[in-house]
């Protein structure tokens, strides 16, 4: 794991993929069921141009989830994300085998987590990044932790500090 000490430009220039997980970073965690018992969840829409802007760069973005939704099937293709990991109750070999499949080393990867399936995740790749209100755990082994809650522009914020690390957020806004 990177010391914690690390200027952000010194992180932020080995990260060329972004892996996260879903509920409790792109969304604020609750599962909500309606009535008929269709699964809904709330989406950031900064996260969303976060995820676009980021990509656009010419860098890699994933998601790993221990559920299964038809909803962040549908988010990811209208991201654009061609990296989806569902079901893996283990996230640890499913990133290993997204990381292969992408061409980057485990140091080239920020990884958004915000709970006990995450650490082992967290522990492996360069960067570990916690939502402020993520577990204890969560937050205690992330090299940052952000403002932004889960479901609230967590992923943007990241994105954002990475670019600007980098001096590539100025491409951005031309």
């Amino acid at each position: 794991m990177p010391e914690r000490l690390k200027s952000d430009t010194a992180v932020a220039e080995e990260i060329t993929c972004i892996l996260s997980d879903v509920d409790g970073v792109l969304t604020d965690g609750r599962i909500i069921y309606s009535g008929e018992g269709i699964e809904t969840k709330q989406f950031h829409a900064r996260d969303g141009l976060g995820i676009k802007v980021w990509m656009r760069c010419g860098f890699a973005f994933g998601l790993v989830t221990a559920r299964s939704s038809v909803v962040v099937e549908r988010r990811a293709s209208e991201l654009g994300i061609a990296h989806v990991s569902q079901g893996a109750e283990d996230k640890l070999p499913a990133v290993k085998e997204m990381i292969a499949a992408i061409g980057c080393k485990p140091h080239q990867v920020c990884y958004l987590g915000d709970d006990l399936p995450d650490l082992p995740v967290m522990r492996y790749v360069g960067l570990a990044v916690a939502p402020c209100d993520a577990s204890t755990d969560a937050r205690e082994t992330a090299q940052w932790v952000l403002r932004s809650a889960g479901g609230a522009g967590a992923v943007r914020e990241t994105v954002e500090r990475l670019l600007r690390a980098t001096n590539k957020w100025k491409q951005v806004l031309k």
